[in-house]
């Protein structure tokens, strides 16, 4: 049984912050996720992806917001627990008992849900023989692009996942981007682009088709696609992408007793806490009046989610607010020296 002060679900860029936080007002925490790896949703999803909206860094990516999340935390030392998915969460005596798919149990007065939005998987392909592809030549995200480098790449959606990535691919790839539309979902300057690039014999463009057979053994060789007038063309190529978005699920989040609309926890402005006293909700996980979903926004509501689990943890202590570049414990606690 693991005692702590608070702990967080998911380790996502909120939940990484979050940590933080707590650690800097000398809170203890643990982190679970359901991922083999810390990062969340910028590294599972879009890790070469920039970033935009991250106050006093003009551009990043997923991967390098999450590295510098993770350097950010190193004078503390907080433990994660990675592939493990939390099922149950029960009150005991005032304390929230947590135990995870893989039996590991917590005491905690404080429980912050920082799951972006739950458990998510992709939308996958109809033809079942593209299962004995995933992962070797067929993907639903793009971990490291260097792989497609000077391969036939085919991009199948049409919204800005496929888009962008069917504009960053040609720089270096053969791309064939293939669409069940003619119209696209993307923002208007990357569906344009898109266009320009075919023109200009950059990318292949194929719309109203959809897969129809993938042929190979070990690996991809060709794909066949279906137009909506059953006209099929085959086209060689040596990866496939596929985005058509992500099927979000709760898990047993859903079981808690929370508040839940639409898949989102409603939780108050003042603590981001929810209908149950001790467990509080940050990130795109969490809704209330005026929600924006940015990560910048997950930041605050994970250091004002942070100060209220203090009043839970340390109930005969009054928490004293403290600026960081003039406390001497602040300091300490993150190995600066005091001049």
């Amino acid at each position: 049984m693991i005692k702590t002060d608070a702990l967080i679900i998911g380790a996502g860029p909120t939940g990484l912050f979050t940590a933080h936080q707590l650690k800097l007002i000398g809170l203890s925490c643990e982190v679970v996720d359901n991922l083999d790896k810390i990062g969340g949703q910028c590294i599972e999803l879009y890790p070469d992806k920039p970033i935009y909206d991250i106050p006093a860094i003009p551009e990043c990516t997923g991967e390098e917001l999450t590295n510098n999340l993770i350097n950010q935390l190193k004078p503390f030392d907080i433990k994660f627990h990675l592939n493990e998915r939390v099922e149950e969460v029960k009150k005991e005596n005032n304390i929230w008992l947590v135990k995870t798919n893989k039996s590991t149990a917590f005491l905690t007065p404080n429980v912050i849900i920082a799951g972006g939005v739950g458990s998510f998987e992709p939308r996958k392909f109809s033809p079942k023989e593209c299962q004995k592809f995933e992962g070797k030549s067929l993907f639903y995200s793009v971990k490291d692009k260097n792989i497609f480098k000077r391969k036939v790449v085919s991009i199948f959606g049409g919204g800005d996942s496929a888009l962008d990535w069917a504009v960053e691919l040609s720089k270096d790839c053969n791309v064939n981007l293939v669409h069940r539309r003619d119209e696209f979902r993307g923002a208007q300057v990357t569906i344009d682009k898109v266009h320009s690039l075919a023109k200009a014999g950059k990318i292949n463009l194929f719309t109203k088709y959809q897969l129809a057979a993938v042929v190979g053994d070990q690996q991809i060789e060709s794909i066949d696609i279906k137009h909506d007038s059953n006209e099929v063309k085959s086209l060689k190529t040596d990866y496939v992408l596929g985005f058509f978005g992500l099927i979000m699920k709760l898990g047993p989040i859903a079981n808690w007793g929370l508040n839940i609309d639409k898949k989102t926890v409603e939780v108050d402005t003042e603590k981001f806490e929810t209908n149950q006293k001790g467990i509080y909700a940050v990130g795109d996980i969490c809704n209330y009046p005026g929600k924006l979903k940015l990560i910048l926004s997950g930041f605050h509501e994970g250091a004002l989610a942070a100060r209220a689990c203090f009043k839970l943890a340390r109930p005969d202590e009054k928490y004293r607010f403290e600026f960081t570049t003039s406390s001497k414990i602040i300091k300490e606690r993150l190995g600066v020296k005091s001049d």
